[in-house]
Protein backbone atom coordinates (compact mmCIF):
# COMPACT_ATOMS: atom_id res chain seq x y z
CA UNK A 1 0.00 0.00 0.00
CA UNK A 2 1.27 3.47 -0.87
CA UNK A 3 0.55 6.70 0.92
CA UNK A 4 0.68 10.09 -0.76
CA UNK A 5 -0.06 13.29 1.14
CA UNK A 6 -1.19 16.70 -0.13
CA UNK A 7 0.86 19.77 0.72
CA UNK A 8 1.12 23.40 -0.33
CA UNK A 9 4.22 24.66 -2.09
CA UNK A 10 5.69 27.51 -0.01
CA UNK A 11 8.69 28.28 -2.20
CA UNK A 12 10.73 26.84 -5.02
CA UNK A 13 14.39 26.68 -4.04
CA UNK A 14 15.84 25.17 -7.21
CA UNK A 15 14.11 25.42 -10.59
CA UNK A 16 16.64 23.27 -12.49
CA UNK A 17 14.79 20.49 -14.40
CA UNK A 18 15.48 17.18 -12.60
CA UNK A 19 16.87 18.96 -9.55
CA UNK A 20 13.73 21.11 -9.18
CA UNK A 21 12.91 21.30 -5.47
CA UNK A 22 10.92 23.37 -3.05
CA UNK A 23 9.55 23.67 0.47
CA UNK A 24 6.11 22.15 0.92
CA UNK A 25 3.87 22.71 3.93
CA UNK A 26 1.97 19.73 5.34
CA UNK A 27 -0.31 21.34 7.91
CA UNK A 28 2.49 23.18 9.70
CA UNK A 29 5.34 20.78 8.98
CA UNK A 30 7.55 21.91 6.12
CA UNK A 31 9.75 19.56 4.12
CA UNK A 32 11.95 19.82 1.05
CA UNK A 33 10.30 18.00 -1.85
CA UNK A 34 11.50 17.12 -5.34
CA UNK A 35 9.23 18.93 -7.83
CA UNK A 36 10.71 17.55 -11.08
CA UNK A 37 7.52 15.58 -11.91
CA UNK A 38 5.32 18.69 -11.65
CA UNK A 39 7.11 21.36 -13.72
CA UNK A 40 3.88 23.38 -13.91
CA UNK A 41 3.58 23.73 -10.12
CA UNK A 42 4.23 27.12 -8.55
CA UNK A 43 4.27 28.53 -4.99
CA UNK A 44 0.75 28.45 -3.59
CA UNK A 45 -0.19 25.31 -5.56
CA UNK A 46 -1.09 22.05 -3.86
CA UNK A 47 0.74 18.87 -4.77
CA UNK A 48 0.44 15.20 -3.86
CA UNK A 49 3.74 13.99 -2.36
CA UNK A 50 4.95 10.39 -2.16
CA UNK A 51 8.33 9.53 -0.58
CA UNK A 52 9.67 13.04 -1.10
CA UNK A 53 8.50 13.49 -4.69
CA UNK A 54 5.55 15.61 -5.79
CA UNK A 55 3.74 13.31 -8.22
CA UNK A 56 0.78 15.49 -9.24
CA UNK A 57 -0.97 18.76 -8.60
CA UNK A 58 -4.46 19.18 -7.21
CA UNK A 59 -6.76 22.11 -6.59
CA UNK A 60 -7.28 23.64 -3.16
CA UNK A 61 -10.79 22.18 -2.77
CA UNK A 62 -9.47 18.65 -3.29
CA UNK A 63 -6.63 19.28 -0.83
CA UNK A 64 -9.04 20.62 1.80
CA UNK A 65 -11.24 17.55 1.32
CA UNK A 66 -8.27 15.27 2.06
CA UNK A 67 -7.34 17.38 5.12
CA UNK A 68 -10.92 16.96 6.38
CA UNK A 69 -10.69 13.16 5.98
CA UNK A 70 -7.42 13.15 7.92
CA UNK A 71 -8.99 15.25 10.68
CA UNK A 72 -11.91 12.80 10.94
CA UNK A 73 -9.54 9.83 11.09
CA UNK A 74 -7.57 11.55 13.85
CA UNK A 75 -10.76 12.23 15.84
CA UNK A 76 -11.85 8.61 15.39
CA UNK A 77 -8.48 7.33 16.64
CA UNK A 78 -8.67 9.59 19.68
CA UNK A 79 -12.12 8.19 20.55
CA UNK A 80 -10.91 4.62 20.00
CA UNK A 81 -7.84 5.14 22.19
CA UNK A 82 -9.84 6.91 24.89
CA UNK A 83 -7.88 10.17 24.71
Amino acid sequence: MCLAVPGKIIEIENDDDLMRAGRVDFGGVQKEVNLAYVPEARPGDYVIVHVGFAISTLDEDEAQEVFEYVRKIDESLELTNGN
